[in-house]
């Protein structure tokens, strides 16, 4: 089955500031998936 959303080595920089390194993940059609992480550890930069 085709993954509903699949990431591989994704990352984001803003300037000097690395926000989001080598993110790996596989989410499959009917999974739930929470994304969690403390204030700043770049949650809403993964677009998820």
């Amino acid at each position: 089955m085709t993954p509903a959303i699949r990431t591989h080595g994704l990352g984001r920089d803003y300037g000097p500031v690395r926000a989001v390194a080598g993110l790996d993940l596989v989410v499959e059609p009917g999974q739930v998936v929470a994304f969690l992480g403390p204030n700043g550890a770049g949650k809403p930069v993964t677009g998820l």
